[in-house]
């Protein structure tokens, strides 16, 4: 199952802002706009502020009230990291940021964990057949990661 395109950051960030006022969510953003201010910019020269093809890339930070602590770094190059109660995802695809919120405040993402090879996952299935994983260090299980724990 596709996910609505979000061809902008700041389509991304309106549509995570849908989703944070569906769940009574506070939200606040810090954006970075320019080649010089954003975080993972190669093909721009030093001070620089446009790209090498005269585009003006815009990155955004979001942090998400309420539990679980959720954090999104929108990158102009297409994709997002998610940060879940200290529990990484990176290179999500920007499309699939807003399902990943719904999932994870949604109460369908769990935590898994196995005896061998030993350790806990944060497992969060979005529509269709898509489904991220992470690996939770011991020390990060979170009162959140405990309490949506599936043997």
């Amino acid at each position: 199952m596709g996910h609505p395109h979000l061809p902008s950051t700041e389509t991304a960030v309106a549509a995570v802002r849908e989703v944070a006022g569906a769940y009574s969510l506070e939200m606040t953003v810090t954006d970075d706009i320019g080649a010089d201010q954003t975080s993972r910019r190669t093909s721009a020269g030093a001070f620089a502020v446009l790209d090498a093809d005269g585009s003006l890339p815009h990155e955004a930070f979001i942090e998400l009230g309420g539990a679980p602590a959720v954090t999104v770094q929108v990158f102009p190059e297409d994709d997002a990291k998610i940060t879940v109660d200290g529990v990484e995802f990176e290179d999500v695809p920007r499309d699939s940021v807003p399902a990943f919120l719904r999932s994870v405040y949604g109460g369908i993402a769990y935590v898994k964990g196995r005896f061998f090879p030993p350790g806990q996952w944060l497992v969060v299935p979005l529509p269709g057949d898509e489904t991220y994983k992470e690996l939770v260090p011991r020390a990060m299980l979170s009162p959140w990661l405990a309490r949506n724990f599936r043997g």
